[in-house]
């Protein structure tokens, strides 16, 4: 469970409005591609001094790069290693302290939202587990994520309509060394280069397919950032939540309506617009826009394209005229971290510069 904002529905959208591609926006050299062997050498200089098994991590980032033909440059690399050390130490199945209490809550949450009585969900966690011990007990003695995922799929396989009642309740959607989004992993399997060991889900919490995921979460879209800060950001956010942010920075300059810099455009969760379409339609007279065209162009805004999209280019036109400047095309989003696991007060801005004093670390070994 990485400490991610609610934004889950995203991933759906993202994932089907691009496929996997090379790496735009990002330094490397032209010089003929290096071989796997020199890849993995480079990846193994590069990982911090303490890491065990520094040769299996090599291979799996190798590999991962590879088959998602994205160039493996020291920037590149260096951004991978950043994130998986800042969100699990290298440590392919994290623990994380209270779990089993925190899973529990998570499970009745999710209960009372689509009317499942919590009695019923007492009673079923009461069945005896096949080790003898009941599922309430295993769930509570749970220290991994990977652990408790599969207790549960154990768990809904077992009990009577455990898959009608219970189906849609894993409390586990992150997982693996750079806890990546499960439901994105799912999404982007299609060209996974290794046998998928019983299911996607059981994948992510591999190393190899932690990293094959993570990897592409990170790396596997065009942009055009400055530098890595902005896509660290979007890891945790979602894909092109900088760009899309400093949109609606420059939307709002433009409108007097104040927004959420969150990067998210559209409303994934219902037909009705939200507070960024409104406010564009505020404006439709001055961009010269009806409301379907503005749903329709914000709609690419999971891809590069809405940079070249009427409403983009004169938002900011619109915007930059009454600031008598140039406004930034990428900020750091605005958004406040949710999560049970989270008992003080982060942001994404906080988890990317995070992210990135490590990447700086990285570059300099």
């Amino acid at each position: 469970m990485s400490i991610k904002p609610l934004h889950s529905l995203r991933w759906a959208a993202v994932a089907a409005s691009l496929a996997l591609t090379g790496c735009a926006g990002q330094l490397g050299s032209k010089a003929p591609a290096p071989s796997p062997a020199q890849v993995q050498a480079q990846v193994a200089r590069l990982l911090p001094a303490k890491v065990a098994d520094r040769q299996g991590w090599a291979r799996d980032i190798q590999v991962a790069f590879t088959a998602q033909g994205i160039e493996p440059s020291k920037s590149n690399l260096c951004a991978v290693l950043a994130v998986a050390e800042q969100e699990s130490t290298y440590q392919v199945d994290p623990p994380v302290p209270g779990l089993g209490k925190i899973a529990r809550s998570e499970i009745d949450r999710r209960a009372a939202k689509v009317h499942v009585p919590s009695m019923l969900v007492s009673a079923a966690l009461q069945v005896s587990s096949p080790n003898g011990k009941s599922y309430s007990d295993r769930l509570a003695g749970a220290r991994t994520e990977k652990e408790l995922s599969t207790i549960f799929d154990d768990f809904i396989g077992s009990v009577p309509m455990g898959k009608t009642l219970f189906g849609g309740f894993n409390p586990v959607h992150t997982g693996g060394p750079m806890q990546v989004s499960i439901d994105f992993a799912e999404q982007q399997a299609r060209n996974y280069p290794y046998s998928v060991d019983g299911s996607i889900r059981r994948e992510v919490f591999s190393r190899r397919g932690g990293m094959y995921f993570g990897i592409a979460h990170l790396l596997g879209y065009p942009v055009n950032y400055p530098q890595p800060l902005y896509r660290f950001a979007d890891f945790n956010a979602g894909w092109y939540a900088s760009r899309n942010a400093a949109f609606q920075n420059a939307l709002s300059v433009a409108s007097g309506i104040s927004l959420a810099l969150d990067g998210d455009l559209i409303r994934y969760d219902s037909i009705m617009p939200g507070s960024t379409e409104l406010a564009v339609r505020a404006l439709g007279k001055s961009l010269d826009m009806r409301n379907p065209t503005i749903r329709n162009q914000l709609e690419k805004g999971n891809s590069l394209e809405f940079e070249d999209t009427k409403l983009y280019k004169r938002v900011f036109a619109l915007a930059e005229q009454a600031q008598g400047k140039a406004l930034p095309r990428q900020i750091l989003p605005g958004i406040q971290l949710k999560s049970p696991k989270i008992t003080r007060k982060l942001t994404t801005a906080w988890f990317a510069k995070r992210v990135d004093e490590r990447y700086q670390r990285c570059m300099a070994r």
